[in-house]
């Protein structure tokens, strides 16, 4: 594939965030006498803004679905962003790309603040020129808007740049600047979903997304 920068959606892409997450979401609806004892039920928290996923899931107000977000940071900034692992195959993929010279960057609508910790701690910052997420008031959560912030800071081109992501927030935000989007199947985002943004790549595993830039 051509393209001199790639930008990675981090949660679902890079690594699996699941235990962190969802046991932080869980934590966070304790707190307001909710009690969900199935983690499986609140895996769509991962990926999607925060704030709106409280919102839509709970019927919760805006000031509400913000007290959740803060209780939900209580334990995700100390215990739950380590409960996460690297993807099999994300190092070798990162170090690949970095040898073609491609500029790598990280695309994610999770906090800058938490983003640079996980990759800092789990050892992938190193591959990437920057890495790129929201603020905690809430600012550039939606990826549309994420990504066209950091094509304007990074100055970078679209036609020269990918977008990869599991989800369809990370495609439509792609679409909406301009940028061809890679689907990943080894996510969190379904078959269904994924087609239904019709990306311009879409990869089963890691490995087949691995291949195609090697091609």
């Amino acid at each position: 594939m051509h393209y001199r920068n790639v930008l990675f959606d981090l949660d679902g892409t890079l690594t699996d965030p699941r235990e962190g997450i969802t046991r932080s979401v869980q934590y966070a609806l304790a707190q307001l006498g909710i009690d969900e004892p199935d983690l499986q039920a609140l895996e769509h928290f991962i990926g999607p803004p925060l704030l709106h996923c409280f919102m839509h899931s709970y019927a919760f107000d805006e000031a509400t679905a913000w007290q959740a977000v803060r209780h939900y940071r209580e334990r995700f900034a100390e215990v739950g962003l380590y409960e996460n692992r690297v993807f099999d195959g994300v190092d070798p993929l990162l170090t690949a790309l970095a040898a073609q010279g491609r500029t790598l960057y990280i695309a994610t609508s999770k906090p800058t603040l938490f983003a640079v910790q996980i990759a800092e701690h789990f050892g992938f910052a190193r591959h990437f020129r920057a890495i790129h997420g929201s603020e905690l008031d809430g600012t550039r959560t939606d990826k549309a808007e994420l990504i066209g912030h950091l094509l304007h800071v990074e100055g970078l081109h679209a036609a020269s740049t990918l977008m990869i992501g599991d989800r369809k927030h990370d495609l439509i935000g792609a679409r909406r600047n301009g940028l061809d989007a890679a689907a990943v199947g080894y996510g969190f985002g379904s078959a269904a979903e994924l087609q239904a943004e019709a990306p311009t790549y879409h990869f089963a595993t890691l490995d087949e997304l691995h291949h195609a830039f090697a091609a």
